[in-house]
């Protein structure tokens, strides 16, 4: 921690003059998983438009709470609506989730993220999962939040949790040293396409009526993945994009920050139709009107949603195009008021 924090001051005093631009980050999941694959989506996007943005892989949703929190040079990041939620549960209880969650922003809602729980083919639902092995994912992951809620919603106690990254889970689960994992993703996540998995694994049903009251009900259909035949029932969490409050007035790499956030706001409100068309299957699932109860809006990217804003394209052939704000009309007005209704402006 004092390491970051001796550099976020270095950074404080050496960031971009005033007006400069500069290359943030935005911190992701694991490789392979749809979270990252969405990041890679926005920040080529941001690019096309002389917008610098890195896309950095994590064990994910907490780790990038804290990351976009604490972490220098680490504006934005992907976290889950259900990881939300446990932080504004037992933040009164826990002074490091309390500490990590003051400064977040909601910058905006993301894509579907469907809890896919993989097991043996033997293993006929989630009550058989009692007293086995289950991958869960690493402790600073959303998967993780969400597998042990999973498991308690539906009365169900694994004889023991390892904490797996989603790539170590599908080894344990090929080779037979555990006999199920759990991974929340947006559908497809390329990761569970691994040719291994084509025979002797299968998804189970999440038909419990506890956790189907708590979550979302979806399903993962069929053909989604090599083991998926027909439709399977299950649930789903908001990805959301989150942001740090920064405060321009501070110094140079807040206004930096605030400025790169608010061009990542107008290019996804602006590039929306096109994310949907060309970008990640699981871009048509973004509802940008889909916001969690309780969480702040990122002052930011309200700025860059106003219609006044003077946004500028920069292309990488040199050229540059002025565009101005994003249009006050249509879904970009419901999306601003709706974060005024829900969360305050």
């Amino acid at each position: 921690m004092r390491t970051w924090m001796l550099l976020g001051i270095g950074l404080a005093l050496a960031g971009p003059a005033l007006g400069q631009s500069l290359t943030g980050s935005i911190i992701t999941g694991s490789d392979g998983g749809t979270d990252t694959a969405m990041g890679e989506d926005i920040a080529a996007v941001a690019a096309a438009c002389g917008v610098g943005l890195r896309v950095t892989e994590s064990d994910g949703s907490i780790e990038n709470m804290e990351a976009v929190r604490d972490r220098p040079g680490t504006q934005l990041g992907i976290v889950q609506s259900d990881v939300l939620e446990y932080f504004r549960t037992f933040e009164a209880d826990d002074p490091a989730l309390a500490r990590t969650a003051h400064g977040v922003r909601i910058a905006f809602p993301l894509n579907d993220s469907a809890v896919h729980v993989l097991a043996r083919n033997d293993i006929a639902d989630l009550a058989a999962l009692d007293g086995r092995r289950v991958a869960t994912g690493p402790e600073d992951s959303g998967s993780r939040v969400t597998a042990d809620l999973v498991m308690d919603l539906a009365g169900v106690t694994p004889g023991e949790r390892l904490a797996l990254s989603p790539e170590a889970a599908i080894d344990a689960l090929v080779a037979g040293t555990v006999d199920a994992m759990v991974y929340v993703g947006g559908v497809p996540a390329a990761l569970l396409n691994d040719p291994r998995l084509a025979n002797g694994v299968h998804l189970l049903p999440l038909e419990a009526p506890a956790l189907r009251a708590a979550y979302t009900p979806t399903e993962i259909p069929a053909g989604a993945y090599p083991f998926v035949e027909t439709a399977v029932p299950a649930v789903k969490v908001r990805s959301l994009l989150v942001a740090y409050d920064y405060t321009p007035r501070r110094n140079n790499y807040h206004a930096a920050s605030c400025r790169l956030i608010a061009d990542v706001g107008h290019l996804l409100v602006t590039r929306l139709g096109e994310l949907k068309e060309s970008g990640h299957p699981a871009w048509k699932t973004v509802d940008p009107t889909d916001l969690p109860q309780g969480w702040q809006a990122s002052n930011c990217v309200l700025e860059g949603l106003d219609p006044a804003y003077p946004f500028v394209c920069r292309k990488p052939d040199g050229t540059e195009v002025a565009e101005g704000g994003a249009s006050d009309e249509g879904p970009n007005a419901l999306f601003i008021s709706r974060v005024c209704a829900r969360l305050g402006c």
